[in-house]
């Protein structure tokens, strides 16, 4: 091994242990999970990527129902690929699989950890690979972790765990781009892209974009290459990005499509923030969604502030690097920009997500100072003094803490004095010095990003929706499920009262509940049309705690919680958990002959629709302030149909039901309320948010109250069940279905008809499923009696076309230059041959 290369890895393993040092003390200071009782699992991290990596733990160890290609446990069975490919492809995430199902979240945790540590080591090497910088490696490890533990990443990154992977990616790909640069690694750098691009195509095209203004630079103050030269280099690096990008195709193709056949989610506009928040942003201790999170820590901003004055660098370097790094920060403020940033859409959450690459840019600008030679005073006061007018711009910002200034200046100090140590210690050899300019710099960098994750950890927990890590709410949920179940003789509901929006792929079954920005549009009409509720502006459909259309989608166990005790209810115990049993039709049912149904207006009626059955009495309703009052059957069963109400509702002196309306974003779901009375009445009181009872949302249906008849319901359930299939069979991607002899009319599939099913009847050729009211449908003539319908999701197909394409073009590309020295050899042993024979013929004559 090298000396320069025993300097990497001591820089790379140097970052690597800043960086989780002080994401751990961070976290530890904030007793936050693992090492204290606050859980860390914030809005979508413990909505959706804990459930994500949950179920991909179940499909390693062979436990899930479903594969890669589809899910059957959430969303009544929907395409899992592109979730996949979304949320779980990264390489770390296999990772899951060494740690206990029940330590999920540590398992993430320890993933996410890990990600910021290879992210600081990649950005090590890249920065040593630009230039050696002699004897000043350690301070490539310290500019290393400042990337890593940048805001972005410790207040925004670090609970989007798939974000991360675009935080290494960034590195990764620069190192590509040197590749290109210098002609080397022509088969790894195709295939560092599409691990790149696979394991989070999103921060990869940003990372993407970063990688290629690095390379334009570093082209441009490359005056030893001509200008031929340097487009042959961009060609290059084009086509090791776009083979890269094809040979992760396979994925990237399933999850576009995925996303065009979503439900539509949330549109806005961007509206750049003030430079007084982005300048507070570059502080330590500062905690804000929409603001971009430019913190590397001020050691590392110093010096990136000290290139322009260091004059042991060439002067275009200083203007080059110095430019980009402004031209970039003002691109994230520029709407068109940074729509070209964001794919050209303005993203629903933070719209700064290319923050990274930014911070990246800085530590690069800061490295390129201190290769050259540790910045003197002057450097050193120019860059202080840029800082500081910085720093005072932030002075009107609300993100600013207590705690913000007494970090900066504390950090300045140090890295300052740091750096006049290094500088002397170069000069006169004394070990002594750079030791304690080493422990300065990383002193101030461990401290100020100990406290900016402390910080963040406590701000998320105030600001933003939380969960409970697993514990014994989900062990009793889930051994409940698995008590019940019996897939797919019927399905098993995770439950009305979830934990999380994804609860069947953490604790098990088979329900509607789905998160994801991939839930299908055909998934979320048709449940809001049978009355289902949902958060997210529509992706996150819930249960419908609903009889009827139980007995559509084939659910004959339903498993009833108390309310998350997360959320400041009383702890559940094994006799709070109960599971309601009910006759469910076959996955597999026969609707007669005639002409198409349509939903309506009316949950209600589109229930009987999907039923094949009227089962609901739908009575007048009459409002009186706080008060609904109707006429029903006795003995019936009330149902309460108010999509927009906020509040709560309540039959008679009946126990209080929540509704969480508020449509676009909330959708209540409808809600049982208890049985009529003998005499008939129905009177539901309602009490909104507020001191006015009837607060809490819009105008309510015109027929907002249905009373189920049991027995009807018994008896449409037992005629579907009769004609339905004999025998259903279920695999990782489709269904076979046995049905009786002279069935016709419609064969429907309790699983929603989304993009990529299709059908066969008695092994004939396979085409596009039908639809019978949202759900897989097949017509039949009379003479069916076998169906097989098999889901391949949108895109596969193109992807693998393009995946296998790009990976024979990778095995030329490898293949190549063995063929060309092989043929090289050949000719030159030709030649030896031809020479030897020619010597000899003179002599044969002679003799």
């Amino acid at each position: 091994m090298s000396i320069v290369e025993a300097f990497r890895i001591r820089a790379a393993a140097l970052a690597a242990l800043i960086t989780v040092t002080a994401v751990c003390a961070g976290d530890a200071v904030a007793r936050s999970f693992p090492f204290g009782p606050r859980t860390r699992s914030v809005n979508d991290l413990g909505n959706q990527f804990v459930p994500y990596h949950a179920h991909l733990w179940d499909l390693l160890h062979g436990r899930a129902d479903g594969g890669a290609l589809l899910n059957w446990q959430s969303g009544y069975g929907t395409s899992f690929l592109a979730d996949l490919g979304t949320y779980v492809s990264s390489p770390f995430a296999l990772l899951v699989g060494v740690f206990p199902r029940d330590e999920i979240d540590l398992a993430v945790y320890a993933i996410t950890v890990l990600k910021m540590a290879v992210a600081a080591a990649a950005m090590t090497v890249l920065l040593l690979a630009l230039r050696e910088g002699g004897g000043r490696w350690w301070a490539a490890g310290v500019l290393g972790a400042s990337y890593a533990l940048c805001g972005w990443a410790v207040a925004e990154a670090i609970y989007n765990p798939m974000w991360m992977d675009g935080l290494i990616a960034f590195p990764l790909l620069c190192l590509v781009g040197e590749w290109a640069r210098t002609g080397r690694h022509r088969v790894l750098g195709p295939v560092l892209v599409a691990l790149a691009w696979v394991a989070n195509f999103y921060t990869a095209y940003m990372a993407t974009l970063g990688a290629a203004l690095v390379l334009v630079l570093r082209l441009l103050l490359d005056e030893e290459s001509a200008a031929g030269a340097r487009v042959r280099v961009l060609l290059r690096a084009a086509c090791t990005t776009l083979l890269g990008i094809g040979l992760a195709a396979p994925v990237l193709a399933v999850v576009f499509l995925g996303s065009t056949h979503s439900y539509p989610g949330w549109t806005r506009e961007f509206a750049p923030s003030g430079w007084s928040d982005v300048f507070a942003r570059m502080l330590p201790a500062t905690y804000s969604f929409f603001t971009p999170a430019v913190f590397v820590g001020t050691g590392a901003l110093l010096l990136a502030c000290t290139l322009v004055f260091n004059r042991a660098a060439p002067r275009r370097e200083r203007r080059a690097w110095t430019l980009l790094t402004v031209a970039v920060a003002v691109s994230m403020q520029w709407g068109p920009t940074h729509l070209v940033w964001h794919v050209f859409a303005t993203p629903n959450g933070s719209p700064y997500r290319q923050t990274f690459v930014l911070a990246g840019i800085l530590v690069i600008t800061g490295w390129v100072s201190v290769s050259y030679g540790w910045p003197g005073r002057r450097a050193l006061l120019g860059g202080g003094g840029v800082l500081v007018l910085a720093a005072a711009g932030a002075v009107t910002s609300e993100h600013l803490t207590a705690w913000t200034y007494p970090l900066f200046v504390g950090g300045l100090l140090a890295a300052g004095v740091a750096v006049l140590l290094a500088a002397r210690a170069d000069r006169r050899g004394r070990r002594i010095l750079g030791v304690a300019a080493a422990v300065l710099l990383v002193g101030a960098q461990v401290g100020q990003a100990t406290a900016t994750t402390a910080y963040s950890d406590r701000q998320r927990l105030g600001r933003l929706d939380d969960y409970a890590p697993w514990g014994e709410r989900q062990r009793l949920q889930a051994r409940a499920v698995e008590g019940a179940d019996q897939w797919p003789a019927f399905r098993t509901e995770t439950g009305r009262e979830q934990s999380t929006g994804n609860d069947p792929l953490l604790v098990g079954g088979q329900g509607a509940s789905y998160y994801s920005s991939h839930t299908p549009d055909v998934l979320t009409r048709t449940l809001a049309a049978l009355g289902g509720g949902w958060t997210s502006g529509g992706r996150s459909v819930q249960s419908l705690d609903n009889p009827v259309t139980d007995a559509v989608f084939s659910v004959g166990a339903r498993v009833h919680m108390p309310r998350d005790p997360h959320q400041g209810h009383s702890r559940p115990d094994d006799r709070a958990v109960t599971v309601t049993r009910a006759p469910a039709p076959p996955l597999v049912t026969v609707r007669p002959p005639g002409p198409p149904p349509r939903y309506g207006a009316s949950p209600f009626r589109n229930q009987e629709a999907l039923l094949g059955a009227r089962v609901y009495t739908l009575p007048p309703t009459t409002r009186t302030g706080a008060a609904l009052r109707a006429a029903c059957p006795a003995g019936s069963e009330v149902f309460l149909w108010a999509p927009d109400f906020f509040g709560t509702a309540r039959l008679g002196s009946g126990p209080q039901s929540d509704l969480r309306g508020g449509q676009p974003a909330r959708r209540a779901a409808m809600q049982p309320l208890g049985r009529v009375s003998a005499d008939g009445r129905v009177a539901i009181t309602l009490k909104g948010p507020s001191k006015n009872p009837a607060a809490g949302g819009a105008k309510l249906p015109a027929r907002s109250i249905g009373c189920l008849d049991r027995e009807r319901l018994d008896s449409a359930v037992a005629a579907l069940t009769a004609s339905g299939a004999s025998s259903v069979r279920v695999s990782d991607s489709g269904v076979r279905a046995e049905l009786p002899p002279g069935a016709r009319g419609t064969a429907v599939f309790a699983m929603p008809r989304i993009a990529g099913w299709s059908c066969a009847a008695n092994g004939s050729a396979a085409r596009p499923a039908d639809t019978h009211l949202g759900l897989v449908a097949v017509p039949l003539d009379g003479r069916t009696t076998s169906l097989a319908c098999d889901f391949s999701p949108p895109g596969l197909r193109l992807g693998g076309y393009a995946g296998g394409l790009s990976l024979l073009v990778l095995i030329a590309v490898a293949a190549l230059p063995r063929l060309r020295a092989h043929s090289r050899a050949r000719r030159r042993n030709g030649d030896d041959t031809h020479s030897s024979s020619e010597d000899h013929r003179p002599l044969a004559r002679t003799a």
